[in-house]
């Protein structure tokens, strides 16, 4: 304890733990935004059309299967970035949160009753609008589930981008086994868990308000 105190009384350390803690925050949860749009418009492909589901999840599943830090390494060589380039861990969690909603929402698609989509078609719901102000809202408790998965995921998966050479909270693990100095360590732990914490509470905040329904008999 008394280490993690030291190492927090220097006011550059403290200065560097926020520019870690904002640079984490950007490359975990940028990729969640983009993923979940992603996810949405191929998941509603999927529900569309029954052979485009098979396709997308078998495609998902292999995804899913590579080693982040593999993936990592391989993207530079295929989209031309440099090694150390921000813009790796984003499109690599991109895809693997992409492939982690992909099937869910779809499946959450495929749940909504037929009697409801054919009551909104009667009302003279077009497809586009029938699916922003029926479908979509009655898949967010579903979907609101994965996103609070793929979000833990992501933040744990960002500090594998320190071995690298990308930013955020990883570089604390490196420096601290580099130097056989514990007090990083024990503070990247905590600020990653506060951090996933806090974005999963703002999460469940912002399904209950997509999804109020759901808090009918809840105390």
């Amino acid at each position: 304890m008394g280490e993690v105190v030291d190492y927090l009384s220097d006011a550059g350390t403290r200065a560097a733990l926020l520019d870690m803690l904002l640079e984490h925050v950007y490359l975990s949860l940028l990729p969640l935004v983009v993923s979940v749009v992603l996810a949405v418009l191929l998941g509603l492909l999927a529900h569309r059309l029954p052979w485009a589901k098979a396709a997308l999840a078998g495609t998902a599943n292999v995804l899913y299967t590579i080693p982040s830090l593999a993936l990592f390494a391989i993207i530079p060589a295929v989209i031309g970035t440099q090694v150390l380039d921000s813009a790796n861990v984003v499109i690599a969690l991109t895809l693997y949160t992409t492939a982690l909603l992909v099937r869910p929402v779809a499946d959450a698609l495929d749940a909504v009753p037929a009697h409801v989509t054919a009551a909104a078609t009667a009302m003279g719901f077009r497809p586009v609008r029938r699916f922003l102000a029926v479908e979509l809202p009655l898949a967010v408790p579903v979907l609101a589930a994965g996103v609070r998965v793929g979000s833990v995921s992501n933040i744990s998966l960002v500090s594998v981008g320190a071995l690298i050479g990308t930013g955020g909270l990883g570089v604390l693990f490196t420096d601290g086994f580099r130097q056989r100095y514990l007090a990083p360590i024990v503070i990247g732990i905590v600020l990653t868990l506060l951090l996933a914490l806090v974005v999963d509470l703002l999460l469940v905040w912002l399904r209950d308000r997509l999804a109020p329904w759901t808090l009918v008999g809840k105390p």
